[in-house]
């Protein structure tokens, strides 16, 4: 089907785009060393004795400040942000404990349980960055400040992932990424040790609504671009691991925009054991889509509501659950299409009209419980179910006639731009009648064992997916009077001698009917230890991950597969004057084939189809350093991923279609740097550069460029406040990623089409006012008593107007039978509103 996204209008003229450029940096990008009064940070957890039992009325200092624990042990200290914080844990017999050098981000909430000994206890340099700790693991971590505040039109923790050198992507209206040359199948996602997935059905990012994952709720974040550990999953590129909020005290947070609204509630019982938050969501990207070429009735409804609650029966045992409930109701009802294209010599317009409409609905609910108990203050059990329903309809029918001309380029010509030759009459017809239901049903075991620095960790899961998929589709193209038939079809034509009276067909036709179920059983064991060697500090971790898996379906055969995967990290710290760890990770990752992976373009399933393997290898190095009395961090990685039994795919905006099979190897190698820290006092900010090449050899043709081969990756986050006006916050992020491989026509070869589509450049701006906050004193006999928070702002996304494109559409030139690639653009500049409370 014609694409449905495309350039964008313009809502500002050149003239006010400069002069609001340049205000903006004139105001909020001068002055950034001007001093500002100290903003803060947050340090809360719960104080244990030797025997794992809340110890209250523990004194807690931080040199002018202090608090004492409560009767189950829970404190919360407030202390200055972005700079070394020394902490005190002292109670009447018991040993003190002192936490030194501590660094944490503006807002930031930093969880520290210690436990009290007889013994005087040492903790030394324990140091947070502003990248945030500092994981010999390799594991990035990013303030959730940043991943709710930041701007983008979906903003929220992926957004802030596409400003890393690792992650690329060149579709703002979705929330998926590619990390290292991977593709979209190929991330794991946790939340509270709870695996996330996707739906299947997704084609075009303004279907996918709301991320699973929730900023307003989450805690920590964690990342991993790969070489990561045995305890994660089997997949090929990347971790993202998220931590839920464990509420503290009741809040309420409510939040704005033009394009949805959210509400957020935490409650904790008077005991401290219950604790619930809830959060609700709404969306709607109406606003970002109808600032295409593309005049539609677009009517969406995007909605979910998650909840996360624990409940502590002792210090020993607690029970968490979370539970999340998503329906995206996307219609869409296109009208007219204009789009120009070509070079400034051969200028060529696409004028497409359309009839019908397309309408798809997402369902999703996922219930999981997990239960922790904590033998001793070695040993951690963990048990871990869930429970995850999809049910997917994906309607249309879409009639669309296009026109495709060439356009009058002679400047000076009074009919400049105006058609001057008509190349392209057609009309095409795309019909979908697709339905899927998915359910995956997990039971997992995880423990741990940790002693003088050495830990074991292993793990056991039962995994079960159903899934029961009909798919329908077919596109028929009338080219003026006949219809276009596939290249392969068997009927030859030899008119006017013989009569043609070969039945119509569509030219792409889908139509298949599967059942198919998975057992999976897949299991680790690593063993890590944190030592000293000759005066520097040295950690390592060794582990393995083995996998068996048996898919089974009506009215195919039956396949059995079983993998086996030893990964592992080693760090170093030089006792060197300057602050240096060097990293190396790899091994073998290896992704059993899901549902998708295993049906073909005619919808036919493979259970055949064998894990994609991929031999990885990271070597980096992180420098934390001071730059005018505020902490900087230099991180530096190279890599190099080996892939074989690779399957290869086509990439159509979001959706993968693959072609089953292990035909092709693959490579993958490049380089990053990310420097970040407070460019600005009391705020993080960071500049990424990221190189890649990845090519894939397909049936021993040769070696092509992947889908994903996305060269040049440059990111910045920069924050700012106004010097004489703290409480005015600036937000900016920009990208620039060069163009992805463009694509091949419908039964082309793709080694014939290697063309790319644009550079993807693109920059969001956030402008914010904070009436209430952490540093704001007011009128207690005003309105403003009553909120914690509160803060008013704007957001323009694509500040500078770039057209960007996501896909190509293949249109046909019937005198030559030539295919042209006809861009299809993205968003084009919107102002956005918001509002953000906080009771």
């Amino acid at each position: 089907m014609l694409a449905t996204v495309a350039h964008s209008r313009v809502l500002f003229t050149e003239n006010e785009t400069l002069r609001l450029f340049k205000l903006f940096f004139l105001v909020f990008l001068t002055g950034a060393t001007t001093c500002l009064k100290a903003q803060t940070a947050t340090i809360t957890g719960v104080v244990f004795d030797e025997n794992q039992t809340p110890l209250p009325n523990v004194n807690i200092t931080s040199y002018n400040k202090g608090t004492f624990s409560d009767v189950n042990g829970f404190y919360i200290l407030e202390i200055v942000a972005d700079q070394e914080t020394t902490i005190n844990f002292s109670h009447l017999g018991s040993e003190s404990l002192i936490l030194k050098d501590l660094i944490l981000n503006t807002n930031e909430n930093y969880e520290f349980n210690p436990v009290l000994q007889q013994k005087a206890i040492l903790i030394a340099e324990v140091v947070v960055t502003p990248s945030g700790t500092r994981y010999a693991e390799g594991v990035t971590t990013i303030s959730s400040d940043i991943a709710r505040n930041i701007p983008g039109s979906n903003a929220g923790v992926e957004n802030i992932l596409k400003l890393l050198p690792s992650v690329s992507s060149n579709n703002e209206l979705s929330t998926q990424y590619m990390v290292r040359g991977g593709n979209y199948d190929e991330n794991l996602v946790y939340v509270n040790d709870i695996e996330i997935y996707r739906p299947f059905l997704i084609r075009s990012g303004q279907q996918e609504g709301l991320s699973f994952v929730n900023s307003d709720m989450v805690e920590n974040l964690q990342f991993s671009a790969g070489g990561f550990q045995a305890k994660y999953g089997d997949k090929l590129s990347s971790v993202l691991d998220i931590t839920y909020k464990t509420p503290v005290a009741f809040g309420l947070k409510i939040n704005a925009t033009l394009l949805g609204t959210a509400a957020t509630l935490e409650g904790v019982s008077k005991n401290k054991k219950l604790s619930n938050i809830t959060s609700i969501r709404s969306r709607d990207n109406s606003l970002l889509v109808n600032s295409s070429n593309t005049k539609s009735n677009y009517d969406p409804s995007f909605f979910d509501i998650q909840q996360y609650t624990t409940y502590i029966f002792s210090p020993k045992f607690r029970i968490s659950y979370l539970g999340n409930l998503s329906i995206n109701n996307y219609r869409n009802q296109p009208f007219t299409r204009e789009t120009n294209f070509g070079t400034l010599n051969d200028i060529k317009t696409l004028t497409v009209y359309y009839a019908g409409s397309e309408k798809s609905q997402f369902r999703t609910n996922l219930n999981a419980l997990k239960a922790e108990y904590r033998l001793n203050d070695r040993t951690t059990f963990k048990l871990i179910s869930s429970l995850y329903f999809n049910r997917e309809q994906e309607y249309s029918d879409v009639i669309s006639q296009y026109q495709l001309s060439e356009l009058n380029s002679n400047i000076g010509d009074d009919n400049l731009g105006e058609p001057t030759q008509i190349s392209g009459l057609a009309t095409q017809y795309n019909r979908a009648r697709n339905d899927l239901d998915a359910k995956i049903v997990n039971l997992e075991h995880k423990g741990t064992y940790s002693n003088a620095g050495k830990v074991i960790a292993w793990g056991l899961k039962y995994e079960y997916t159903d899934i029961r998929d009909q798919i329908r589709e077919s596109e028929f193209i009338d080219s003026v009077g006949y219809m276009v038939r596939p290249p392969n079809y068997e009927f030859q034509r030899n008119e006017p001698e013989i009569s043609y009276e070969a039945p119509l067909i569509p030219f792409q036709s889908i139509i298949a009917k599967n059942s198919v179920n998975t057992n999976k059983v897949s299991g680790f064991v690593q063993y890590s230890h944190q030592t000293q060697w000759n005066g520097h500090n040295l950690y390592y971790n060794l582990g393995a991950r083995a996998t068996y898996w048996v898919v089974r379906g009506k009215n195919i055969a039956k396949g059995a597969h079983t993998i086996f995967s030893p990964r592992g990290q080693l760090s170093i710290k030089p006792n060197w004057e300057k602050d240096m760890l060097f990293r190396l990770s790899g091994g073998v990752y290896q992704q059993p084939p899901f549902y998708r992976e295993l049906r073909d373009n005619t919808g036919t399933v493979h259970p055949e189809v064998a894990a994609q393997k991929s031999y990885h290898f990271v070597m980096g190095n992180q420098y934390s350093f001071k730059l005018w009395q505020r902490p900087f961090t230099l991180i530096g990685e190279t890599y190099w991923k080996k892939l074989t039994n690779v399957n290869p795919y086509t990439l159509e905006d979001v959706r993968l279609r693959y072609a089953a099979q292990n035909n092709a190897k693959a490579y993958a190698y490049g380089a990053e740097f990310r420097l970040s820290g407070a460019f600005v006092p009391g705020t993080e900010s960071w500049f990424s550069l990221g190189y890649l090449k990845t090519k894939e050899n397909i049936d021993d043709q040769g070696y092509i460029s992947r889908p994903t081969d996305q060269r040049l990756n440059f990111g910045i986050l920069f924050q700012d406040y106004m010097p004489e006006v703290p409480d005015i916050k600036m937000y900016l992020n920009l990208v620039y990623n060069t163009g992805l491989p463009g694509g091949s026509p419908s039964y082309a070869d793709p080694y014939l089409y290697q063309n790319r589509l644009r550079d993807y450049k693109r920059a969001d701006l956030g402008i914010s006012y904070i009436f209430v906050g952490a540093n704001n004193s007011y009128d207690k006999n005003t309105f403003l008593r009553l909120f914690k928070e509160l803060n008013v702002g704007f957001e323009i996304f694509n500040l500078f107007n770039n057209q960007n494109s996501i896909t190509n559409t293949w249109v046909r030139d019937l005198t030559n039978e030539q295919q042209f690639a006809v861009p299809n653009f993205m968003t084009g500049r919107i102002l956005n509103m918001k509002i953000e409370m906080r009771f």
